[in-house]
C-alpha cells in the first residue's frame, strides 16, 4: 500500500501534463477552413499561459457555439460544371471534319488505365424535361398499370415524343402483355424471364380508354414476346385493336409484333384485327441476326412474317414496316441484301438508327454511324421503292416523322381529307428532321 501512494503523484503529474500538451496542439492546429472573424490581439501576451489559453478556448464554444463554426471548402476546382455534360444550343456549330471525330478518353486507375469512346455529339438527348404532356402521358401510364417501350428499352426520344408541344403531338408507344420478355435478344434491355406473369384481362380495355383519353390520331402498340402462351399473345393483342377501334374508330393503329414462333395463323389473327400498320423488325442483317437476336428469331422468319400479312390483307389494304440497327458491325452489301429482300416481300417502310448499348451486360457498338452516312442509306432506300425511309442517329422503329407520314398517306388511301392537326403534324415532323440534319452538321 505504501509503494502505490508514492507512485500516485508522479503519475499525476505526467498525465496532467499530457494532457495540457494535447490541448495546446489542438489549439494551435490549422484546418483548411475560411475563418469567419478576425483574431483578435491578445491585450498582454505575456501574461498568457498555455493553461489560460486550453480554458478560453474550451469555454468559447459552450458561450457561442455558432460563432465559432468555421465553413470549410474544397480546394480542387478541376470539376467540371453540369453544363459541359448537357448539349448546348448556344454554343457555335463544330465543322462536319471535327464534329464527327470520336473523342476518347482514359479511365481507371493509374495500374489498370482503359481507353473509352466517349458518346458523339450528334447522339446527345436533353433529359427529360418534364412538361405537362411528359406528366400526364406518365400519370396515366402509372394509373391504368400501363407499360411502354419508351421507358423499359431505354430511348433516347423519350423528351421528345412524350413532351409533344400539344396532345396530338405527343406519341407514347404501349407495350402489351407486361414488362417481361421470354426472350433474350443481346441488344434489348427488356426484362427476360422464361415464365412472366399472367395477362391482365383487363388490359385492352385499359388500353383503349387510356389512348381515347388522350386524343391522339395515331398509336403504336407494341409487345414482348410471349413464347410461354399457346398463341404467343396473338389474340390479346387483336383484342386490345379491336378495344381501340370500338372506342375510336378515327384512331389509326401500329402494331409492332413480334414473330409468334413462325406461326402464320396468329400473324393472321393480328393482321386481320383491324389495325392500319403492321410492323415486325428485322433488326439487323442477316448474317449478324444468330449473334443480335435471340435464337429462335431468324431472318427468314422475320421475312415470311411481312410477306404474310400482305399476302393476307392485300399489297394495298395495309402498310408493312420494319427497322434496321447500324452500328453492330454490318457491311455495306449486307445491308444492300436486305434491303432487297425486304423490297421483294413488299414492305413499304423502313427505319435505320443507331445501335446503343444500353448496359455493359449487351453486345458493344461496333461502330458510331455519322449522320451523313444515314443520310446515304435513307437515298438508298428510298431509289429502291420504299413508300417512306426514316433514317438518323436517334431514329427507332416508332418515330413521329414517320409516323405523321404515315397517317397522312392512310388518310389518302380512305379516300378521306388529311386534317389540320395532320398538316401541323407533317410540318412539325419535317422540322425535327431538318433540325436534326443541321444538329448534326
Amino acid at each position: 500500500m505504501p509503494t502505490i501512494q508514492r507512485m500516485r503523484p508522479p503519475i499525476q503529474r505526467a498525465l496532467s501534463a499530457s494532457a495540457r500538451r494535447g490541448r495546446v496542439a489542438a489549439a494551435s492546429r490549422s484546418y483548411a477552413t475560411i475563418p469567419s472573424r478576425p483574431q483578435e490581439p491578445l491585450s498582454s501576451p505575456s501574461s498568457s499561459s498555455p493553461s489560460s489559453s486550453s480554458s478560453s478556448s474550451s469555454s468559447s464554444p459552450s458561450l457561442n457555439p455558432a460563432a465559432s463554426r468555421r465553413p470549410t471548402y474544397f480546394k480542387d476546382t478541376s470539376l467540371g460544371s453540369l453544363d459541359d455534360f448537357l448539349p448546348s444550343s448556344a454554343s457555335a456549330p463544330l465543322p462536319p471534319d471535327e464534329a464527327y471525330t470520336l473523342r476518347t478518353a482514359e479511365v481507371g486507375p493509374a495500374s489498370n488505365r482503359r481507353t473509352i469512346t466517349r458518346l458523339p455529339e450528334w447522339l446527345k438527348t436533353p433529359i427529360p424535361a418534364g412538361n405537362d404532356n411528359y406528366k400526364q402521358i406518365k400519370k396515366d401510364l402509372r394509373g391504368l398499370g400501363l407499360h411502354t417501350v419508351c421507358e423499359e428499352a431505354r430511348c433516347p426520344n423519350i423528351s421528345e415524343c412524350w413532351g409533344g408541344s400539344n396532345k396530338n403531338a405527343a406519341t407514347a408507344t404501349i407495350m402489351l402483355m407486361g414488362d417481361t420478355c421470354t426472350r433474350g435478344c443481346r441488344f434489348c434491355s427488356v426484362k427476360t424471364n422464361r415464365n412472366p406473369a399472367p395477362l391482365d384481362p383487363h388490359e385492352p380495355e385499359n388500353t383503349a380508354e387510356a389512348l381515347a383519353r388522350w386524343g391522339l390520331g395515331y398509336v403504336v402498340l407494341t409487345s414482348v414476346d410471349r413464347d410461354d402462351l399457346a398463341d404467343g399473345g396473338a389474340r390479346h393483342f387483336a383484342e386490345t385493336i379491336r378495344r381501340i377501334k370500338a372506342k375510336k374508330p378515327s384512331l389509326l393503329v401500329e402494331a409492332l409484333t413480334g414473330d409468334f414462333m413462325g406461326d402464320l395463323d396468329m400473324v393472321k389473327v393480328v393482321a386481320e384485327s383491324g389495325l392500319d400498320v403492321y410492323a415486325h423488325n428485322v433488326e439487323t442483317v442477316e448474317a449478324l441476326t444468330p449473334y443480335v437476336r435471340d435464337r429462335r428469331a431468324t431472318f427468314r422468319q422475320s421475312l415470311e412474317v411481312l410477306a404474310h400479312v400482305k399476302k393476307v390483307k392485300g399489297p394495298d389494304a395495309i402498310i408493312t414496316k420494319t427497322s434496321l440497327m447500324l452500328g453492330l458491325g454490318e457491311q455495306e452489301h449486307e445491308v444492300m441484301d436486305a434491303l432487297k429482300e425486304l423490297r421483294k416481300v413488299g414492305v413499304d417502310v423502313v427505319t435505320f438508327g443507331q445501335y446503343m448499348r444500353p448496359t455493359k451486360r449487351h453486345l458493344q457498338v461496333e461502330k458510331y454511324v455519322t449522320p451523313a452516312e444515314f443520310e446515304t442509306w435513307r437515298q438508298r432506300a428510298v431509289d429502291m421503292g420504299f413508300l417512306y425511309v426514316a433514317s438518323g442517329p436517334l431514329v427507332r422503329s416508332s418515330y413521329k416523322a414517320g409516323e405523321a407520314f404515315i397517317e397522312n398517306v392512310l388518310r389518302k388511301r380512305a379516300g378521306g381529307k388529311a386534317p389540320a392537326g395532320i398538316t401541323g403534324k407533317l410540318e412539325e415532323a419535317s422540322v425535327v428532321e431538318e433540325i436534326m440534319k443541321i444538329g448534326s452538321a
